[in-house]
């Protein structure tokens, strides 16, 4: 076994931590040095025996360009909120709301053509002699609107302050700084400039080995009000991805012409949770073709300057989708990105076509933790033990940090915890690399996205906890650490190539109605609700969670309920009765619960059919349900959030509707708080302790069973 006591491990460093930066790479064993964003990389330091990693930013960090160039500076579609018309005219001020240093109106492109004006109650644009826009007060003026119609403005503005340099300026409290202005890389001045900046910046840095782009070439969207408070947030958002040079590039490939609203999408801007327009796929894929021909000009040009190219996932990474096919095209070395749970490391390690994958893990060494009375401890553990879950399932190739160092070196004993973490990641990475670990069934996530949003098809911002979703982002959390081959797939996958489910066990689909992750009006297509019909039907699984399949339709609105063996009561069925309201008192499913089952936010009014077997129901409303359905079998459950024993009750189910109980007690813990997993070709497995007090198990293997007592979060490795 190699040196579990160096390398992996990436650290940040300041001219103003040269010692202490040379002791940490010493005691964490870091093999990479990087900078991070208002900070200067040490002439002292250039001589260490690691590589360097410079972070690069492609659309800032050079406002001489910017302000000489204005109308290249990058923009982004923006919708107001909405007016009623209760007299003659009515003005809506574009600005109401927004942080005025971030945006600015632009009028220098036609605002006729590339803005819109929209009556929401009918749902239709008005003509542009109807309104115009008076520039002194940033508003738009309607003549003659019908009385006490809604009206909403899309216009397009400037981003004037790059919004992930004000939320590092917000967050840290900075001060006497110049705001960074976002130019757009695509325009063809700016694009020239930058090639010829790049090589410049390579050639000036000649001891960095690693350009870390931060990133190609669009800001996820990112707003934020007068406060400078946060407004609207979307990690995959593409609004900020726009400029009349691109989109007139883009309505000569479609043949159509290109809308605002197509974007703003009624002032959902197409977020996670929205069924994805025609229109707007469209889009979505003009854009990445686009960006992934440029990024890879920059890649080349790092290439043939001798260094390797990062990307970091996050900031202006928009139309970088990774796991898409352009990807594989660009060339890149390596990602990095940030992890904040088992899904966030999946999202990261499972990308494809790159040398190697670096997680940077919580917390960011920022003031928001590392403050008098602050206990970063307890989150990187939390952090820690969180992600490796998934790293035993699919690791990561690296491990890292960011912020500022000399926040965290006033807490010695964070700084003594993360060199266990990096002797630990160093110790399972050995273990378990090149090898795929024992999966004991293949599972399909079904939604609107596909493998476009693998692991983050419940995220709205980077793993944060929303009260409306985390029921539903909990099976997304289980999965990425589970013994399962986890796919996703979308109902366009399906209606391509129907033999893709195949190579499928069972199909999750979780969420609430009409959203993109339970696909709301596509279940309409016929092809589709026979297709996963006839799946279940000749022997398949099926779980759905939440609202699954649903859309009012055809007198359902579970639009599966045969199969799931539940319905949602939406009023409309309050004419049956309903007499199935018995539970079973004991399944397979639930052999492992100890108390009540944790549904999280649960559903109202879903009832079991006359033939369903139930297993949860709270006042006279299922909450868990099984049922039959040809040779197949299917399981409900109205939410579950992420806890270990939810993690072994969704387990316990896939296994079931699989037809796979027998398969139960194989590589298994029969306390759900510790988990095996087995890497068979490399001749190894590991018992885990996923809680932070000391557990006692019984472990199954591929042959005989032991009990176990474990240390609080101890990984305990074995022989096969």
């Amino acid at each position: 076994m190699s040196n579990n006591k160096y390398g992996r491990v990436t650290i940040p460093t300041d001219i103003d931590v040269i010692p202490e930066t040379i002791e940490i790479i010493k005691k964490w064993g870091a093999d990479a040095i990087r900078d991070c964003d208002g900070t200067d990389f040490p002439v002292e330091l250039q001589d260490q025996n690691a590589k360097i990693y410079a972070t690069y930013y492609t659309t800032r960090k050079d406002n001489t360009w910017a302000k000489a160039n204005p109308e290249e500076v990058q923009q982004c579609y923006i919708m107001t909120g909405f007016h009623t018309a209760d007299q003659t005219e009515l003005r809506i001020n574009l600005m109401k709301g927004i942080c005025l240093e971030l945006i600015a109106v632009n009028t220098r492109d036609d605002i006729k053509r590339w803005w819109e004006v929209m009556d929401r109650t009918t749902g239709e644009p008005l003509a542009t002699d109807q309104w115009e826009y008076d520039e002194e007060t940033t508003s738009v003026i309607i003549h003659n609107p019908l009385p006490y119609h809604e009206y909403t403005v899309a216009f397009l503005g400037y981003l004037i302050w790059d919004p992930v340099h004000m939320y590092n300026a917000v967050t840290n409290n900075w001060e006497n700084f110049e705001h960074q202005i976002t130019f757009d890389v695509r325009q063809p001045k700016t694009k020239a400039f930058t090639m010829e900046r790049l090589r410049k910046f390579i050639k000036d840095n000649p001891y960095v080995n690693v350009i870390r782009f931060t990133t190609f070439f669009h800001q996820f969207t990112l707003m934020f009000d007068e406060l400078k408070r946060e407004k609207y947030v979307d990690w995959y958002g593409y609004s900020a991805s726009v400029s009349p040079y691109i989109l007139e590039q883009f309505e000569a490939e479609v043949g159509y012409k290109f809308r605002p609203e197509y974007i703003v999408d009624q002032g959902y801007y197409n977020n996670q949770y929205r069924i994805p327009s025609k229109e707007f796929k469209d889009f979505q894929a003009f854009q990445r073709r686009e960006v992934a021909k440029l990024s890879k000009e920059m890649v080349d040009i790092t290439h043939e300057l001798g260094l390797e190219a990062m990307m970091f996932l996050g900031d202006h990474w928009i139309g970088m989708e990774p796991f898409m096919d352009e990807w594989k095209t660009i060339g890149m070395d390596a990602v990095v990105g940030s992890v904040g749970n088992g899904s966030t490391l999946r999202l990261i390690s499972d990308i494809p076509n790159v040398k190697y994958t670096e997680g940077r893990f919580l917390p960011y060494f920022f003031p928001d933790t590392f403050h008098e009375g602050g206990n970063p401890v307890k989150e990187a553990k939390e952090n820690w033990v969180g992600a490796r879950r998934a790293i035993l399932r699919k690791p990561i190739d690296r491990i890292g940090y960011g912020g500022y160092l000399k926040l965290a070196l006033q807490f010695p004993d964070f700084i003594e915890y993360i060199e266990s973490v990096c002797n630990e990641f160093r110790e399972l990475y050995e273990n378990i690399k090149g090898t795929t670990p024992y999966c004991v069934k293949r599972v399909a996530v079904l939604n609107s996205w596909g493998k476009m949003r693998a692991w983050g098809s419940h995220m709205v911002h980077h793993a944060l906890y929303q009260k409306q979703n985390y029921s539903y982002a909990g099976i997304i959390e289980a999965l990425s650490g589970a013994p399962f081959d986890v796919k996703f797939i979308s109902f366009d996958d399906i209606r391509n190539d129907a033999t893709i489910l195949d190579t499928i066990d069972v199909i999750i689909n979780v969420g609430d109605g009409d959203t993109a992750q339970t696909g709301g009006i596509e279940w309409r297509d016929p092809i589709i609700s026979s297709q996963i019909r006839g799946f279940v039907h000749r022997g398949g699984g099926f779980i759905g969670v939440g609202e699954p399949t649903g859309h009012q339709y055809q007198g359902h609105y579970l639009q599966l309920s045969s199969v799931l063996g539940v319905e949602k009561e939406t009023g409309m069925t309050l004419n049956y009765d309903k007499y199935n309201w018995e539970p079973l008192k004991e399944h397979f499913i639930l052999e492992d619960v100890k108390g009540s089952v944790d549904f999280g936010e649960g559903k109202k009014s879903i009832y079991a059919l006359p033939d369903t077997q139930i297993l949860v129901q709270r006042d006279k409303e299922v909450q868990m349900a099984v049922n039959t359905f040809g040779s197949g079998r299917s399981v409900y459950m109205s939410g579950l959030p992420y806890t270990f024993e939810n993690s072994r009750i969704l387990y316990r189910a896939i296994l079931w509707a699989a037809h796979g109980e027998e398969e139960l007690n194989k590589w298994f813990s029969t306390n759900y708080n510790v988990e095996v997993h087995a890497f068979v070709k490399n001749g190894k497995y590991c018992v885990v302790n996923n809680t932070y007090t000391p557990q006692s198990t019984v472990v199954f293997t591929n042959n005989g069973s032991f009990a176990l007592d474990m240390d609080a979060n101890e990984i305990r490795w074995y022989e096969i």
